[in-house]
């Protein structure tokens, strides 16, 4: 049993991390000459502005009186520079977002484990080509360029993290902050003769990052004044920063200007995923080397390096936009050469590093661009430049780049096909013997059934041996890495488990066929059906509004109705009530403070009710248990003022009041031990959980989703009703009354039983209600679905990893709700396989819910539609700004890819949640300092 537990949760983290290893590896290649191009540049200097979360539309639209919000800008525009839109990729995060700037490439998705603060990979950058680089800005930002350059000329000046505070009263003092010491910066080198000298050489870079127009948008929304007053304050610090440097340098006409975003900002102040308001971002440039006005599209990395002369950054796959560029077609010739050359540079050494790696006889090589080929491209643009038809040279080498960057694409993903078959076999195979093994162990389908016990064959094992050898064999000559022996040989095992189990298979099979045909494909059909129903829910969420609908009904349709007709009618209620969640807005695009303070009235009246039923008991606990309850009654309002006080304060710009913060992390801390206190009758635990959880939910709330879990309990504890009335039923047991059954640590053997057919639709009933606990609330499997202002109760100084702790267990408290409640299920239909050790108690659960329904549907369905979706398509994620791209393709490659990494974690989540139910239900502390025990 420990054994068959520990071996499946490995299984799951090997498929969970695969679709990291396998569809998110890194694209960078190292190796590659520097190629910059050989006629001199227009600049000496370029000066790089990036406004953090600047939408493109709301800096480009004009005001209500008809007006722009930034006229300096605007100006520029119209008269003087080129101007147009640069589309950013997802993840639309403020790291990918500047490495795709500075760098010229996007990043691999590791870089999110290191908080945005760290390098993952090493990569060139325009900051690392350049002569010096001065920089201003947030601490999240300047160090990742500074610590991955060669030398110690790219400087970072910036300001303490606490000031990135969504609570502040005046956000737009970062960018104050920036302007300011610019200037400070340039006063001091004129009294500074080596510095003086430094910023007086060519191809250096000036780098200001304006966080504050982001910190408006996540903390007043892009539609605020805050935001829009912000954008103001940035075109006039713009405005005084070119002056000081045409002032400074004496108007020698060798600076170039660009203004742009590293992503846009949704209408409810998020981003992080691929909305057009978080793509879409502004470009403007102008200066030395700039076209004169024109709307042109831009990949930045690859302009701003051909300006001031320095090497193409090695990783970039940009390609110049040679319309901004205002010199002559010599020298647009030359640049889109040396372009064509870096890439193809990158090109080159990914060929030669997996042709290395493979087997001679098994290498195919990417026919589109062979070597003869790019030996013909290139001697034919080096003589349209000696011939001075610099037109067509541009032409060509835009031909090459993209037969580079294919090329690029198809041996990055060589090894695509190869690691999803091996992951897909691994799948059906581990899917099969955990069916079997429930089959065999805890089911009476194979009971009954004629079968001759074999002496096990010494065939089986050598056969697997053999196989397993010469895998490990075929990929240790070509040099894999070791993760590719984890993908490789996984399947070996599993399949010989499947085998050994083959007698199994074929008893099924007997039993089967003494089944009616119409039963059989009835259950089949049904069971089909609400599997399709679990899987569209993840892509249309009304899906779940149809299937809670039909649980509704369910009752009706069977003898239910006729043995418990208040039951089923509370069912249908709530069914129907909890049915319309799924059709509201995503949270936080409508925030109302109203409908919390609503959620904790609601709570409170609940409340209520219960402590005057337990003020009519007479028993010895009525004291205790009522000083729980009022103590989580309290716990409620004290999260209702928090949540009412803070809001208050954050809309007056007074920041998150100190003693709100410490009942905020109070309460949360509390929740978990609380409930803890309370009977552990299964009614008077399970409400107990639901008033210290709900009161943390409150804190975490900011519209209609803190109702949810309230609604969520009363359909759960009509469920734990209704499962006792269809077992009384089926005559599987006798009917307990729910207020004498008590949650304990240890269960009488002998109350344990053989699985039926019904527990098929319980095991079901649970992933659903799962399900509905996530996209019900309205989280959505994006990243910008996540409101910022969740947390804001706790800290409002920004803080990834904390952020993400906490919206994490909002996300999670509906989950421990359902699993809580699940626990009564089992207790009450005699289900639970409670023996004497917790390990063989976690294993029944898992045979229950991970075979039979998620793996056999869903994650086989979703890791398919993946794999052929990016296969289809290979590394697009990855390549840049491509007006042909099919934007719905890659929407629906993020969203399989979401949805596979849900699945995946909910599967994983709930081994831990399963253990944290049985700790909130099961364990008994007292108060007055009397021993912790367990009620038998």
């Amino acid at each position: 049993m420990l054994l068959f537990f520990t071996l499946g949760l490995l299984i799951h983290f090997v498929f969970f991390a695969s679709i990291f290893d396998i569809y998110f590896t890194s694209p960078l290649v190292h190796g590659m000459t520097p190629q910059f191009t050989p006629l001199p540049p227009p600049a000496r200097r370029l000066v790089l502005f990036v406004a953090d979360g600047l939408r493109a539309d709301t800096l480009y639209e004009l005001d209500e009186n008809g007006t722009s919000r930034a006229p300096f800008i605007r100006n520029i525009i119209m008269h003087e520079g080129s101007w147009g839109i640069s589309h950013t990729r997802v993840p639309t995060e403020s790291r990918p977002g500047h490495v795709a700037l500075i760098a010229g490439f996007y990043e691999d998705v590791s870089a999110v484990a290191k908080g945005w603060k760290e390098n993952p990979v090493e990569f060139d950058s325009l900051f690392n080509e350049s002569k010096y680089t001065w920089s201003w800005g947030s601490p999240d930002i300047l160090p990742m360029f500074a610590k991955g350059a060669s030398g110690d000329h790219v400087y970072t000046y910036s300001y303490d993290a606490k000031r990135e505070d969504f609570g502040a009263q005046d956000a737009t003092k970062l960018d104050t902050w920036v302007f300011d010491n610019v200037k400070d910066f340039f006063r001091h080198a004129r009294n500074n003769q080596s510095l003086f000298s430094k910023i007086n050489e060519e191809k250096i870079v000036f780098f200001l990052h304006l966080l504050g127009i982001d910190t408006n948008g996540h903390a007043h929304r892009p539609s605020s004044r805050d935001y829009k007053d912000n954008i103001k304050k940035v075109d006039d610090g713009v405005k005084e920063i070119v002056s000081m440097f045409n002032h400074f340098y004496g108007n020698d006409g060798k600076t170039t200007f660009i203004f742009t975003s590293d992503h846009g900002m949704t209408d409810w102040g998020s981003h992080g995923a691929g909305h057009p308001s978080e793509t879409l971002t502004p470009l403007v440039t102008w200066g030395a080397g700039i076209n004169y006005p024109q709307r042109v599209s831009a990949d930045i990395a690859p302009l701003m390096t051909s300006l001031i002369g320095v090497p193409f950054p090695l990783n970039s796959v940009g390609i110049l936009p040679v319309d901004y560029l205002n010199n002559t077609d010599l020298f647009k010739a030359e640049s889109m050469f040396t372009n064509a050359v870096q890439i193809l540079e990158q090109f080159k050494v990914k060929m030669t590093q997996k042709k290395e790696v493979t087997l001679p006889f098994l290498f195919t090589p990417f026919k589109l661009l062979s070597d003869s080929k790019q030996f013909n491209i290139l001697r034919k643009a080096r003589s349209y430049i000696k011939h001075r038809k610099f037109d067509e040279v541009v032409s060509l080498c835009k031909e090459l780049i993209h037969l580079a960057l294919k090329g690029l694409s198809y041996y990055h993903t060589y090894d695509r096909f190869f690691l999803g078959i091996n992951v897909v076999i691994g799948f059906v195979g581990w899917i099969s013997y955990a069916s079997l093994l429930i089959i065999k162990s805890h089911s009476n389908l194979i009971k009954g059934v004629s079968k001759e016990v074999k002496k096990p064959s010494h065939l089986l094992p050598c056969s697997f041996v053999a196989i397993g050898i010469l895998v490990a064999f075929f990929l240790l000559i070509q040099a894999c890495p070791w993760t590719y022996y984890v993908y490789g040989l996984l399947p070996v095992p599993i399949w010989y488990a499947v085998l050994r189990e083959f007698q199994v298979v074929q008893d099924l099979v007997t039993s089967l066929l003494t089944y009616p045909l119409s039963h059989f494909v009835g259950y089949l059909l049904v069971f089909t059906l609400g599997i399709e129903v679990l899987v569209l829910s993840f892509f249309y969420r009304y899906m779940l509004t149809a299937g809670l609908t039909a649980f509704a009904v369910w009752p009706f349709l069977t003898r239910l109705w006729t043995r418990a007709k208040v039951t089923s009618l509370s069912w249908a209620f709530f069914s129907v009530l909890l049915a319309v969640f799924p059709l509201m807005p995503v949270v936080g695009r409508k925030p109302d403070i109203f409908l919390v303070m609503g959620a904790g009235l609601l709570v409170l009246l609940l409340s209520l009710c219960v402590v005057t039923s337990l003020m009519k008991r007479k028993d010895s606990f009525r004291k205790e248990e009522l000083l729980v309850h009022l103590l989580q009654v309290l716990s409620t309002v004290l999260s209702m003022y928090v949540v009412y006080s803070t809001q208050s304060s954050l809309l007056r710009k007074q920041g998150l009041p100190l003693m709100n913060q410490i009942i905020s992390w109070a309460t949360l801390a509390s929740s978990l031990f609380v409930p803890l206190l309370s009977s552990p009758a299964v009614f008077q635990r399970l409400f107990s959980i639901l008033l210290s959880l709900m009161s943390t939910y409150l804190l975490l709330s900011t519209g209609y989703e803190a109702v949810f879990p309230l609604v969520l309990f009363c359909l759960m504890f009509v469920w734990i009703n209704i499962e006792q009335e269809t077992l009384q039923q089926s005559g599987v047991c006798c009917k307990q009354k729910l207020t004498s059954i008590q949650f304990s640590y240890n269960t009488d053997i002998t109350q344990f039983r053989q699985l039926y057919l019904d527990d098929i639709r319980r095991a079901f009933f649970l992933v659903f209600f799962l399900v509905t606990a996530f996209f019900g609330t309205g989280n959505i499997a994006s990243i910008n679905s996540f409101d910022l202002a969740s947390v804001y109760c706790f800290l409002t100084v920004f803080s990834p990893f904390m952020m993400g702790a906490l919206m994490m267990w909002k996300i999670l408290i509906p989950f421990v709700l359902v699993m809580c409640a699940f626990e009564a299920v089992q207790l009450t239909t005699q289900l639970s396989s409670k023996r004497i050790v917790w390990v063989c108690r976690r294993h029944h659960v898992l045979n229950i819910l991970f075979p039979l329904l998620i793996p056999l549907r869903q994650l086989l369905a979703c890791t398919a539609w993946l794999f052929i979706y990016i296969s289809a398509s290979p590394n697009r994620l990855w390549i840049p700004s491509d007006p042909e791209l099919d934007l719905n393709l890659l929407h629906a490659i993020r969203a399989c890819i979401s949805h596979y990494v849900i699945v995946m974690s909910m599967t994983i989540f709930l081994v831990f949640l399963n253990g944290l139910a049985q700790l909130l239900t099961t364990k008994k502390l007292r108060l007055c300092g009397k021993p912790k025990s367990h009620f038998m």
